[in-house]
């Protein structure tokens, strides 16, 4: 997966829950800091979206595990935007190819998966 990211990758943002530990790990095999993303912001505590360095004007690139519709990564891309990120690209392990690239594509999203479920199925 780490052959994915992308060269101009500031920072990884893991999606809550399961993009967090993978973006982790490529953090420690690429080196490249990470973000921890919650869906929304706790009313308690640092009360942020994201945990991590500050990434307003940063090149972000959001990590998830699974892709179906793509729905969570478009919400969280458009709140990290809004927090002043830039971020036009996404990772996944497994694309289910039930519309989630397409919905990326239409939000200005490119997407990159370790497999789709096609993929999966010929293996």
């Amino acid at each position: 997966m780490a052959s994915l990211v992308p060269d101009d990758t500031e920072y990884l943002a893991g999606l809550e829950m399961g993009g967090i530990a993978i973006a982790t790990v490529l953090s420690q095999v690429t080196g490249i800091p990470c973000l921890f993303v919650r869906k929304e912001a706790k009313k308690y505590g640092t009360a942020k979206l994201a945990e991590g360095p500050e990434y307003a004007g940063k090149r972000i690139t959001i990590v998830e595990d699974v892709v179906t519709s793509g729905g969570q990564i478009v919400l969280s891309h458009k709140d990290l935007v809004t927090l002043g990120a830039i971020c036009t690209q996404a990772l996944c392990v497994l694309d289910r190819e039930q519309g989630g690239m397409e919905k990326l594509a239409n939000a200005a999203i490119t997407l990159k998966s370790v497999i789709t479920k096609s993929e999966l199925e010929q293996a």
